[in-house]
């Protein structure tokens, strides 16, 4: 309905350039939305444009565009305002027929053609499978989440990916942390590290591997020990001795630890997210780089394109040239493969399933890395401009007042899955968006747990339940409501109601370009505040049939749009509170 309403506005002040200025026939037409109500529905600045070129003053030429506006029962009023607008205040007939449009639409209002079908891959939370999900990593979850399904309601077709670090050193850290627990059921007197990983979860992943194989895995103290440095001078040189001795003592055996631990912690982060309603098309494994000789072609084509040299037996990567602070390891000396030589083949591969636009959503700790992964990605002749980042920063849960940690290896943090089961997934899923990504969140936990109208996702849910329950008084069959006749309508809140839902579709598109789902949220806000006005102010029940259809028509479009937008970011619609 706005779509059509923009149009023809546009066709009016087109055909009113033709008389005045024909020479700029071609100017660009743009419509926007007033700020305040009293300045009308839309505004444009076509006469501020063309000041420039016809040498007059703007509120001239927006008179004389205004003399030559043919009519249209669509406009109640057009007038020139401030330093050259032309303000148009639609007609309550025109207002009025996005009702109808909402109804005849149903789940599909507010759906776009923005993103014309273009392949978009969206990959997000891809956390280390080294531990629970911690309430830093469900920012990025509700984020990516609701952008997925906000680019697939704006036309794009979108594929989610989870990206498994299943190849790095962090893995072999959470492969001995689970091994030095098993050792410790029987008997070991190894001091664990304060580096590896040390919460509750590791200590079970080790009961249950002694309770399956009792003492297999099992090896002498010293000789886990052997070799090692000293733990307060070189904690890190440490840790990574005693993984080199768990390889070499377990050989073979150690891949088992190593994929048990793997295989539950991913399996707990499937479950916590599928809990959470956050699906994933792909779980791509960053070891199936390797094993496909993928990470070996990505540097192979670096060195052929005569980015990468050797120093003291490492190969590095020109970084520098193409905008990164300095030069990148590639491949270690020893002959390993650096992280971001997997990140490089990882990437690659995204381009060669053929995503028209990739969304990599990381952490904001990560904005560094973009210039690197970018400036790779130019050296292999690729377009980085379909490589984009957004950044999330994180999440700070207050609890009582207090600020409570989060560390993956000492284990003091607190789980997605306890802030869920605190709170409930759709405030978590809500709060989580209510700011834009790159913005510092202060998770709010006494207000999430609210029921008043301080609390967005309560008052926002309780408009939806507040029409059914007038819907459910009143009985009759909603689906005639469709054909409801609406000239009953033109009150002040009506009116304004029927702008709000008409603003639906654009704020799906703006939300869509700008990655911004909290403009979602912002919307829902304000259409629920205009609804609870409404709800206070009139009675929708009335004996007057034809008024009391048109009323619940209005209503039932609120509905609706609410239920639209709610879908998009993964917050439910409940019918009664």
């Amino acid at each position: 309905m706005a779509a059509d309403i923009r149009s023809e506005l546009t066709a009016l002040l087109r055909a009113a350039l033709e008389s005045v200025a024909p020479d700029s026939r071609d100017a660009a037409i743009t419509l926007e939305r007033p700020k305040q109500a009293s300045h009308g529905d839309f505004a444009s600045n076509l006469a501020l444009q063309l000041a420039k070129p016809l040498k007059l003053n703007p509120r001239d030429i927006a008179g004389r565009l205004l003399a030559e506006l043919p009519a249209s029962p669509l406009v109640a009023k057009a007038e020139v305002a401030g330093a050259g607008f032309i303000n148009f205040t639609l007609a309550p007939a025109a207002k009025l027929q996005v009702v109808r449009t909402v109804l005849g639409r149903g789940d599909d209002f507010g759906r776009s053609e923005l993103g014309g079908g273009a392949k978009v891959q969206v990959e997000f939370v891809s956390a280390n499978p080294t531990g629970p999900l911690h309430v830093g990593h469900g920012r990025g979850a509700a984020y990516g989440a609701s952008l997925a399904s906000l680019l697939d309601f704006a036309g794009y077709k979108v594929v989610r990916e989870f990206y498994v670090n299943d190849a790095g050193r962090q893995m072999d850290i959470l492969a001995l942390s689970t091994w030095l627990r098993y050792l410790e059921l029987h008997g070991s007197t190894i001091p664990f590290p304060k580096n590896a990983y040390q919460g509750d979860y590791v200590r079970g992943m080790a009961d249950a591997i002694h309770q399956a194989h009792g003492a297999r895995y099992r090896r002498d103290a010293a000789h886990v020990l052997d070799g090692a440095p000293d733990a307060a001078t070189d904690a890190e040189g440490h840790l990574d001795a005693l993984i080199a001795n768990a390889k070499r003592l377990l050989g073979d055996d150690y891949a088992y630890v190593h994929n048990f631990a793997l295989t539950e912690q991913l399996g707990d982060s499937r479950e916590d997210l599928a809990e959470f309603g956050v699906h994933f098309d792909n779980w791509f494994s960053e070891r199936s780089l390797f094993d496909t000789g993928l990470v070996d072609k990505a540097v192979a084509l670096l060195e052929a394109r005569g980015h990468v040299y050797l120093q003291d037996g490492a190969k590095w990567f020109r970084s520098s040239d193409f905008g990164d602070e300095k030069d990148r390891v590639v491949q270690r000396e020893n002959g390993l493969y650096t992280y971001f030589a997997s990140d490089i083949a990882y990437h690659l591969n995204k381009y060669e399933r053929g995503f028209e636009r990739i969304i990599d959503i990381w952490g904001a700790d990560h904005h560094g890395y973009i210039p690197r992964v970018k400036g790779a990605l130019k050296a292999l002749g690729l377009d980085d401009g379909r490589l984009e980042v957004a950044l999330v920063q994180f999440a700070v849960l207050y609890r009582d007042g207090q600020k409570t940690s989060m560390s993956t290896r000492s284990g003091e943090f607190v789980t997605l899955r306890e802030l869920r089961g605190e709170v409930g997934n759709d405030a978590c899923r809500f709060f989580y968006v209510l700011r834009k990504s790159d913005q510092h969140l202060d998770f709010d936990l006494d207000l999430a747990k609210s029921q008043s109208n301080e609390n967005p996702v309560y008052y926002i849910q309780y408009a939806h339940a507040r029409v059914c329950s007038v819907l459910a008084q009143w009985g009759g069959d909603e689906a005639a409501l469709a054909d409801a006749d609406l000239s009953p309508l033109g009150n002040e809140r009506e009116l304004a109601l029927c702008a709000r839902l008409a603003e639906f579709p654009e704020a799906v598109e703006n939300a869509a370009r700008d990655y911004a789902p909290h403009l979602i949220a912002f919307y829902l806000k304000d259409l629920a505040g205009e609804f609870h006005s409404y709800y206070n102010a009139e009675r929708f029940l009335v004996d007057d049939a034809k008024l009391r259809d048109a009323r619940l028509a209005l209503c039932l479009a609120v509905r609706q749009a609410l239920r639209n937008g709610l879908r998009i970011i993964g917050v439910s619609a409940p019918e009664s509170m």
